[in-house]
């Protein structure tokens, strides 16, 4: 059985959240979250945002004297540590890129890392229960998955990556997002189910207008091993329509699915939530899609397109807004 349809939590009006693009939800195994973590995409400081379920209120914030690029997901790994994806490319230019990683308490670890095939635009970060990290590249089509191919070390020169899988999605109708056809396999954030989750675990990759599911094995950590395997398997589906950029998704200690989107034009950052999302996907028959087996014929568009075209809309907003003005002073001047 499909999960239901996604609700709405809050519209997160704090316009430090504007372009709200990773978060995690973090509680109590089997429970709703206690409280949201959330970063935005771009560069300055390293710096996650604590937020209220309730009303997304921010409440604290964790953050570091760590300079960063263009950070574009948030993951959660043992101990309560925040991993800081600074991964963004959108030209595909950065000698390396960076994880850094926000302790509950105690100095940051930096990562660097570089990618054995050149370098290229990453919004997901999945990170297992070993404290082993995985990249998911934003590539149309077939998607890229990176590990480390050494132990990480905190500073230092960079750590190669290995790309050691691939994720092709499956085709979807699910409309939204500022792409159209070519953004439902345009993969943006994603996410991995805390320890003893109820319901079940998965992985979770989402693109601009659905999350795929990708259930883990019962009873075993989720460790980056496993987190590959599962990546091989068939996702279950769960639309995520009319967000105006989604690029956050986190799954609970009680199986559902957080997913957060940014501002864009007149519309606010929101969160919405998918309850029973990751059970669905790990019952027995679960209404799972296997990948398809060839690459589907899709062009990876420019990786600045989808903020531009954001931008096109604000300003188009403005120009409008200032015709309208114009018009009323000549009214006015006309009587």
């Amino acid at each position: 059985m499909p999960p239901p349809a996604a609700q709405p939590v809050c519209t997160v009006d704090d316009p430090r959240l504007a372009e709200l693009s990773g978060l995690v939800a973090e509680g109590r195994p089997g429970a709703d979250p206690q409280r949201y973590h959330a970063v935005v995409d771009g560069g300055g400081t390293a710096r996650a945002f604590t937020l209220d379920p309730a009303g997304c209120a921010v409440t604290g914030t964790r953050q570091a004297d760590v300079p960063v690029t263009d950070v574009e997901d948030l993951g959660l790994g043992p101990g309560g540590d925040l991993w800081l994806a600074d991964t963004g490319d959108n030209r595909a230019q950065r000698g390396s890129v960076r994880l850094v990683v926000l302790p509950p308490a105690g100095p940051p670890r930096v990562h660097d890392l570089v990618y054995p095939d050149g370098p290229r635009d990453v919004e997901t970060l999945l990170v297992g229960d070993d404290g082993v990290p995985l990249l998911v590249d934003k590539a149309t089509g077939a998607a890229g998955v990176y590990r480390p191919a050494a132990a990480l070390r905190d500073g230092g020169d960079p750590v190669e990556l290995r790309r050691v899988a691939q994720v092709v999605l499956p085709w979807s109708g699910t409309g939204g997002g500022p792409l159209g056809p070519a953004g439902s396999r345009t993969v943006t954030g994603g996410g991995v189910s805390p320890p003893e989750a109820g319901g079940g675990r998965a992985a979770v990759l989402r693109t601009y207008t659905d999350a795929w599911v990708f259930p883990l094995p019962a009873g075993g950590p989720a460790t980056a091993d496993a987190l590959v395997a599962a990546l091989d398997g068939a996702p279950l589906p769960v639309p995520l329509p009319g967000e105006a950029q989604g690029e956050a998704v986190a799954p609970d200690g009680r199986g559902a699915l957080h997913s957060g989107s940014e501002a864009r034009g007149p519309t606010a950052a929101a969160i919405t939530v998918v309850p029973g999302a990751v059970t669905a996907a790990t019952v027995p028959q679960a209404p799972v899609v296997p990948q398809p087996a060839e690459v589907p014929e899709y062009r990876t568009y420019p990786s600045w397109l989808p903020a531009a075209g954001g931008a096109a809309a604000l300003g188009a907003l403005l120009v409008a807004g200032a015709v309208a003005m114009s018009l009323h002073g000549r009214r006015r001047r006309s009587r």
